[in-house]
């Protein structure tokens, strides 16, 4: 989507920024995990690949992405920006005739981000978005049945079951965006929208304040 092309989202200890070309050789080399490629149920493909898939979701008006940055270490302007990804979040609005659902997915590809809570976070700051940004009324989450730890973590953030696909092993997790969910987000999630450009000049910025 280019709505989000110049858009940097602050949380407590996360940045999310546009999914650049400069991003795609850290993302291409996650990608050849087979760990990952189990998770996300996805095929390996070619830097070339990679690069033209950047370019789509950059392009397409049906996917909005960020890359998923460690806020600390960004905001060293010391520290390669590559070095700072942690991950990526997405959504995908799945229906061209309900454009208010949209599939939600998040990977922390670094597995020494694993755990703490960056998760919670980065899907708490994506659901803002899209309730404000892009008028989400319902979530939806399709997880891998042997990822438990995913469905577990949607589960608490109060997503139901709604069904199962034993043939595709996964698992449809959703999420109605009522005026509780909303109310909920509002006292819950700490978020900061930013110009990218901008921030991207003074990275420091935001832990001097």
């Amino acid at each position: 989507m280019r709505i989000n092309e110049n858009t940097l989202l602050e949380g407590e200890n996360v940045v999310l920024v546009p999914y650049n070309a400069e991003h795609v050789p850290r993302y291409h080399q996650w990608m050849k995990s087979p760990e990952l490629q189990q998770l996300t149920a996805s095929e390996p493909l070619s830097l070339e690949q990679e690069y033209k898939m950047q370019r789509s979701w950059r392009e397409d008006d049906d996917k909005c992405t960020f890359i998923i940055l460690d806020k600390q270490r960004w905001a060293d302007p010391r520290v390669q920006k590559e070095q700072c990804m942690m991950g990526d979040v997405n959504i995908f609005l799945t229906d061209p005739t309900d454009p208010s659902l949209a599939e939600l997915e998040v990977m922390i590809a670094e597995p020494s981000y694993r755990g703490k809570g960056i998760g919670k976070e980065v899907v708490h700051m994506m659901m803002c978005y899209g309730v404000t940004k892009l008028g989400i009324q319902k979530f939806q989450a399709k997880i891998g049945l042997d990822n438990q730890v995913s469905i577990s973590m949607f589960k608490k953030l109060h997503f139901h079951e709604l069904s199962v696909c034993h043939v595709f092993k996964e698992v449809t997790l959703e999420m109605r965006v009522d005026e509780s969910v909303r109310t909920r987000l509002q006292e819950t999630v700490c978020m900061k929208e930013r110009d990218y450009t901008q921030t991207c000049s003074n990275r420091q910025e935001l832990t001097a304040q």
